[in-house]
């Protein structure tokens, strides 16, 4: 089974190994999609939705990269691109080097992370350790003024640690290609300061539904050509 994608949380994982069943996804392959849709939404916030009156420019501001992958790398570089000052944190990337080489700041904790960043853009899987782990602490450590940007997976938010952050801080903003499950109670008591895409966007681009498409297939041939278990996600 290889999934068209690189998120395989839709996937049952203990199942399919009990079957000898190998499960891959196709990483990279719509990482420039999501990346676009990401620094869209920045601005989209910034410019107070679209709607009439005073926004502010991305330019110059301060952008947090949680999780430092092929999304986050080029989410990271076209935000250098506008002008952004680009921080990153990965626990699982510890040399200085890889974040260097595109200009981009290592930063030593999560904390550190989300107190800098005036966009906080997140790219964490929704795995037994990150689900719930965004919450009223770290929303409430940001800069004023600051977006939570989420084209990850909704697991990962502590919906209720965000009701409340967003409550007590009423200059903190929310947009996310993955509607909450409180979405209907964000909606109305934070207005315009939230807003979740109809559907997951993220990967949904011509060009990205191409490419995962050909890797699929590309895979599933070489596994059974070559025994070729690259992606296996289920090892």
């Amino acid at each position: 089974v290889v999934r068209a994608g690189a998120g395989y949380d839709n996937v049952d994982l203990a199942a399919a190994p009990a079957r000898g069943i190998v499960v891959m996804n196709t990483p990279g392959q719509n990482s420039n999609a999501v990346a676009e849709l990401a620094l869209a939404m920045m601005v989209f916030m910034s410019r107070n939705r679209f709607t009439p009156g005073t926004g502010s420019e991305i330019q110059g501001k301060t952008l947090g990269i949680h999780a430092y992958g092929n999304v986050g790398k080029l989410v990271g570089r076209k935000g250098k691109a506008l002008g952004m000052n680009v921080i990153a944190y990965d626990p699982f990337i510890t040399d200085a080097a890889v974040f260097e080489a595109d200009g981009v700041k290592k930063v030593d904790s999560l904390e550190d992370l989300y107190r800098q960043a005036d966009f906080l853009s997140l790219h964490i899987p929704a795995t037994e350790q990150t689900r719930g782990s965004i919450g009223y602490e770290l929303l409430m450590s940001m800069p004023k003024g600051a977006t939570l940007v989420n084209t990850a997976r909704k697991e990962v938010i502590d919906e209720q640690g965000g009701v409340r952050a967003l409550t007590e801080r009423e200059d903190l903003k929310y947009i996310t290609d993955i509607a909450a499950g409180n979405q209907a109670e964000l909606d109305e008591k934070f207005g315009k300061r939230v807003f979740a895409t109809a559907k997951k966007m993220g990967a949904e681009t011509a060009e990205a539904n191409i490419n995962a498409g050909l890797a699929a297939a590309t895979q599933i041939v070489d596994f059974f050509r070559n025994g070729n278990t690259r992606f296996q996600v289920n090892k």
